[in-house]
């Protein structure tokens, strides 16, 4: 039997406010398998943002089905979904969020400050994820010292630390240079070799063109490929 896909969408809208409503997603029908890199198009105010959180369970849809993994996200209480949220999926967004009073160790090891196990132990496991994504040589210093590019691989590590195997990125290069924006693809492109599920949301089309698959999403509405 075929495993179920690691995300599925079926007739998701989001509808905020009644006098008038506002559909922010209108009939979304989405699935990404295990291990695919998907980019999500579309320009400022097309729904993707809505689109992303809902698939992260930090927003709910008004109608249709969410299955994670199989699991209808739907059915579970705030408390659940924030267990599925803690241990399955990270999230990086266009901005770091990054303590500039705490070295770049210490902000991965952030991750996991709410889970059992020594601090030793936590820092081991932050300062291979840091290796990873190339950052062995600034374990030490502070935010304010890295640059744009740097702080985005320091937010990249400890969105992953814990393993978790989804990664949902928010407009992850918007506040990186060119060159800059497109080292941080190639990070994520060789997550993506490592069998990471990635979902990405962008309003670049060029940017959208490196992921395995895209779709676009214009007022509410997700159509299969760029345009």
């Amino acid at each position: 039997m075929a495993s179920a896909p690691t995300l599925q969408l079926t007739g998701i809208g989001r509808q905020y406010g009644e006098d008038p409503p506002i559909h922010a997603l209108r009939d979304v029908n989405l699935h990404v398998e295990r291990g695919e890199w998907l980019a999500i198009e579309g320009p400022s105010g097309s729904g993707k943002s809505t689109l992303l959180n809902i698939l992260g369970c930090l927003d709910h849809s008004t109608t249709g089905t969410y299955l994670f993994e199989g699991q209808d996200v739907g059915e579970l209480s705030d408390r659940e979904r924030g267990g599925l949220r803690s241990q399955h999926i990270a999230f990086v967004f266009q901005s770091f969020h990054l303590l500039a009073h705490r070295t770049v160790v210490e902000n991965v090891m952030l991750a996991e400050v709410y889970q059992h196990g020594s601090r030793r132990d936590r820092r081991v496991r932050a300062e291979a994820m840091l290796e990873r994504v190339g950052l062995a040589h600034r374990t030490n210093y502070l935010p304010p010292r890295l640059s744009g590019g740097e702080r985005q691989r320091v937010a990249i590590a400890r969105a992953l630390l814990g393993s978790r195997h989804v990664l949902l990125c928010d407009e992850p290069t918007g506040n990186l240079d060119t060159a800059t924006g497109l080292a941080i693809m190639d990070l994520l492109a060789g997550l993506h070799a490592d069998g990471l599920t990635i979902v990405m949301i962008t309003h670049s089309p060029e940017l959208a063109q490196l992921a395995s698959r895209q779709v676009q999403i214009v007022d509410g509405f997700l159509t299969e490929g760029a345009a």
